[in-house]
């Protein structure tokens, strides 16, 4: 509601002063510090003084006199040296709250025509997902949700890398190092925690390669080019191994209320030709080039556009201007003629965009979770009623680490160079930073640390070396934990509805605290301030739903909310000194349409969850200072009581958005 009343004012603000002025200006609003000097401000009268060469307090009073009437706000007043003061109709805000929340799923946007596409998750298929691959996952579930709700149409994709390097590496350490038989690994992917023993071994192969670099890559390299291929033994247990690990990852997903739609496979995009037609594309638009010197050389790489020289080729004094770990990513096909992940994925962003030419076939993943169906691509025929997942995006969200930014500009420069600008724009990088655990987390998950390494603010992860927190290992700890508290708490609970609310409350807790930083902040997890009931933590906001909820359940019970509360009565409650702690109240929880605003416009989720917060805090308030159920005057008990279910609802709807869920007790 906050925002739909802001919009009304820029727009009025915009068109006033066009008309008196005949000046076009972006109209920016802020909150005041004080709920007292109104709902919004802006500062826009001192720009105009600066265009029109007069006092900014004057142009201020010109505009407020003769602005007009905007509906949902009371009166708009002048501030300061110049600043116009919105003050939001209270009881009309407290009547249209009321009715959009009445409305429910049919008050919600019209679903939009234009798809929009999120790639999250996106984990390689070698290993158990870790804490790293949840931030991911929970970040793009969270933008997912945020575009649903305000009406766009998105599908979530989740991309398989199962013929790359990682993969390989494993490949090699089962037949190379174990030697294990594919008959023998086809019975072992089928037994649970399969993806704990790829973990081990894919360190183990990591410490093996690093003892001969040599060996290393002559296996990586053959092996790799079977893989892509697709023929042989190699391809076989890679095949086994990626879709044994891939299952692994969408049961370990699920327990965190995260899905899917597709599932793309890098080797479709390698066995329908994907690959092949965008290689010709690159290399007939110039977009590639062949290195004939240096350490790159017989590579096809993408060369930034002033390293192109009227069509000589690359030299090595490029290669010089570059750190080798971006020289790299620029390589699309490597001299050994196996493609790259960037080669592969530019390929697969034009068939985002529907520029390829090309579509994949289609079948159900064998083992999805229950109650789910996930959609994998194949280079078989279509299941029968298989989607269409080829339709154009016209926004693709790919969520992926910071460490990759240098990656993501090279794929946005392949569709660039063939001439695709505007798919390159809307190919948006959503990046964010690592998680790494505090020392104490690190100690109380088994590891030993250092002297040096448990005075450090944080420990980072590696997967390579098999140091990190494995995802279901974190949410088995964080249930654990909760679930001593709930049966402490609440003995009568039969043992199946503790363990709900056990779950409820460490997603809550975990997803929470993951999205409350902005996407560039480096996480350092701990399980002790994740699963506090204080503080700016998940477990806090599903608290005050669950006091809510209790007061209503109270409330029924003596009859106090059959009492309906008159418009006359309402504007009362809310007006003067007296009323403003309950305005505060009232417009934080209309506030939920800001938030979500703000975290589509910056692609920061973290907006709804300080929303929540904040939302909480402001009940927890409120709370402390008004006796509800006791309030003597039947109006104003029956005006509490509405209040509170109004705060619920935006409450659990903000929760909903991070996919948190809001226990019945706690």
């Amino acid at each position: 509601m906050y925002q739909v009343l802001t919009n009304r004012l820029r727009e009025a603000l915009a068109g006033h002063i066009h008309e008196k002025y005949g000046v076009e200006l972006a109209i920016v609003l802020e909150r005041p510090p004080k709920i007292e000097m109104g709902e919004a401000a802006s500062p826009v009268c001192f720009e105009l003084a600066k265009r029109l060469k007069r006092a900014p307090r004057q142009i201020a009073q010109e505009i407020a006199n003769g602005l007009g009437k905007i509906e949902g706000i009371a009166r708009v007043e002048v501030a300061g040296g110049g600043y116009l003061n919105a003050f939001f109709d209270r009881r009309g805000f407290w009547e249209a709250l009321r009715q959009a929340e009445a409305k429910g799923p049919a008050g919600m946007p019209a679903l939009r025509t234009e798809k929009i596409i999120v790639e999250h998750t996106s984990i390689n298929p070698n290993k158990a997902a870790h804490i790293g691959h949840v931030r991911n996952s929970v970040l793009g579930d969270t933008m997912v949700r945020i575009l649903r709700h305000t009406g766009n149409r998105v599908q979530i994709q989740n991309y398989i890398d199962n013929t790359g390097v990682q993969v390989a590496d494993v490949v090699i350490g089962f037949l190379q190092m174990e030697k294990v038989t594919p008959v023998w690994l086809k019975n072992r992917a089928m037994e649970p925690k399969f993806d704990y023993y790829c973990w081990d071994l894919y360190a183990k192969a990591t410490n093996f390669f690093a003892e001969d670099k040599a060996r290393a890559e002559k296996l990586r390299g053959a092996t790799l080019r079977a893989i892509e291929e697709g023929q042989g033994e190699d391809a076989e247990v890679a095949q086994v191994v990626a879709d044994a690990i891939v299952t692994c990852h969408l049961r370990t997903m699920a327990r965190l209320e995260i899905h899917y739609d597709l599932l793309a496979r890098e080797s479709e995009i390698l066995h329908l030709h994907f690959w092949d037609a965008a290689f010709e594309m690159l290399k007939k638009s110039g977009a590639i080039q062949l290195a004939t010197t240096g350490k790159m050389a017989g590579c096809w790489i993408m060369p930034w556009k002033e390293e192109v020289k009227e069509g000589k080729k690359v030299e090595e004094k490029n290669e010089k201007a570059e750190d080798d770990e971006n020289m790299q990513d620029k390589i699309i096909v490597r001299s050994n003629g196996t493609v790259t992940y960037v080669g592969k994925d530019i390929a697969y962003q034009l068939w985002k965009f529907g520029l390829l030419g090309k579509d994949f076939h289609y079948r159900k993943w064998p083992n999805a979770p229950e109650g789910h169906t996930v959609w994998a691509t194949t280079s078989d025929k279509d299941d029968p009623g298989a989607p269409h997942f080829g339709e154009p995006a016209a926004t693709v969200y790919n969520v992926i680490d910071a460490r990759q930014a240098y990656l993501q500009k090279v794929v946005a420069m392949g569709l660039q160079a063939l001439g695709h600008g505007k798919a390159a724009e809307q190919s948006i990088h959503l990046s964010y930073e690592i998680v790494a655990l505090t020392p104490r987390c690190a100690a109380e998950m088994g590891y030993e640390l250092s002297p040096e390494e448990a005075k450090k603010p944080y420990v980072e992860v590696s997967g390579r070396k098999g140091f990190g927190v494995k995802a279901d290992d974190l949410l088995d700890k964080l249930e654990e934990a909760t679930l001593a508290e709930v049966q402490q708490r609440h003995a009568e609970m039969r043992a199946d509805e503790q363990k709900r609310t056990a779950h409820a409350i460490a997603v809550g807790a975990l997803r929470f605290f993951l999205l409350k930083f902005t996407r560039s902040s480096i996480i350092a997890f701990d399980f002790k301030d994740a699963l506090s009931f204080e503080g700016e933590t998940g477990p806090y906001c599903q608290y005050a739903v669950v006091r809510i909820r209790g007061i209503r359940r109270k409330g029924a019970e003596v009859g106090a909310t059959n009492v309906e509360v008159t418009a006359e009565n309402v504007g009362q409650f809310l007006a003067g000194v007296e009323g403003n702690g309950l305005w505060q109240l009232l417009a934080a929880a209309g506030s939920l349409d800001y938030a979500v605003d703000a975290a589509i416009a910056t692609q920061e989720p973290a907006f709804v969850a300080k929303y929540a917060f904040q939302l909480a805090q402001e009940f927890n308030n409120f709370y402390h200072k008004h006796h509800i159920l006791t309030e003597a005057d039947e109006q104003k008990r029956a005006f509490l009581l509405r209040l509170t279910e109004l705060v619920e609802a935006q409450l659990v709807r903000a929760l909903s958005l991070m996919g948190i869920e809001a226990p019945e007790k706690m």
